[in-house]
């Protein structure tokens, strides 16, 4: 090889790239490596049954956007029960998990489940003032949020939400991350 020659040290992970990028499998090795943070973003569908039902989705893609206004994006899968719900419900709320509700990450990430109903049944958590959806009881932070843009990307919708109320439900605790593809803990 020559001295000038470009190095590379990745792998084709996947049998074909992209035609303009990297494979899937490549992608995804390179990006486990970023740490993030981990919510629960939920919303209440009122059309779901007579008093309606409560939705959520576990999610380690979600970030601040801007001070004025205040505004948070988060990536929701392209046709995931929460990319339905959020393009019809404007409204809805995110909660940053602490460490030690790992177990509540679990839950929400598992693909192939019948309803969330199960899920929010024993979970400590507070109906959210202008979201009414279901804020977690205990997390870092929660945050509420109504639609201002959604931005296809790929296979996921970018969901861009103006931040309407925060609160600080535990003021002490560390934050679950996600690293690897594992929830981890700060050390």
């Amino acid at each position: 090889m020559s001295r000038n020659a470009p190095t590379s040290t990745s792998r084709r992970t996947s049998g074909v790239p992209h035609p303009e990028g990297v494979g899937e499998e490549e992608f995804r090795a390179a990006l486990a490596r970023l740490a993030a943070g981990v919510v629960l973003v939920t919303a209440h569908d009122p059309e779901d049954g007579p008093r309606g039902e409560d939705a959520g989705m576990t999610a380690t893609s979600f970030l601040s956007v801007s001070l004025d206004p205040p505004l948070v994006l988060v990536s929701v899968r392209e046709g995931s029960r929460m990319d339905e719900l959020l393009e019809r419900q404007p409204l809805w709320a995110a909660s940053l998990l602490a460490e030690g509700q790992r177990h509540i990450a679990g839950r929400f990430s598992m693909r192939g489940r019948v309803s969330d109903r199960l899920l929010f049944q024993d979970m400590p958590c507070t109906r959210g003032e202008a979201s009414g959806a279901p804020l977690v009881d205990g997390a870092l932070a929660t945050v509420e949020c109504r639609t201002q843009q959604r931005v296809g990307a790929g296979d996921h919708t970018l969901v861009i939400g103006r931040v309407l109320t925060t609160s600080l439900p535990s003021s002490d605790g560390r934050p679950l991350t996600y690293f690897r593809g594992r929830y981890r803990h700060l050390a």
